[in-house]
């Protein structure tokens, strides 16, 4: 089994910046990828960011002002947030896959005030 805990999530104005984190514990040994995805009210849910080993992928209306990275344990997932806009409102939710199973943070809400 693996826990995932996000924090960093809260109210920032337009412009403004957040890092996402997302604690991950458990049978942490043999996670292969680990995700990003946000869900807008009344919009399905969207992959934003992935990495795996070294590669790093974005959706295009974040190239640029996301970034997904984690520490080397891979112990914490982490997603900086810049140049945020009012279409980033959702709530984010951190993915992770251990082999074929899948297992999903409690998703913290950002919102961006214009």
């Amino acid at each position: 089994q693996v826990q995932l805990v996000e924090s960093g999530g809260g109210l920032v104005q337009t412009g403004g910046s957040l890092r996402l984190s997302c604690a991950v514990s458990g049978s942490i040994l043999g996670i292969n990828v680990m995700r990003w995805y946000r869900q807008a009210p009344g919009k399905q849910r969207e992959l934003v960011a992935h990495i795996s080993g070294e590669f790093t992928n974005y959706r295009d209306s974040v190239k640029g002002r996301f970034t997904i990275y984690r520490d080397n344990a891979n112990t914490t997932l982490y997603l900086l947030v810049n140049s945020l806009k009012p279409e980033d409102t959702a709530v984010y939710y951190c993915y992770v896959m251990r082999g074929p199973q899948i297992y999903w943070g409690q998703g913290p809400q950002v919102t961006v005030s214009s």
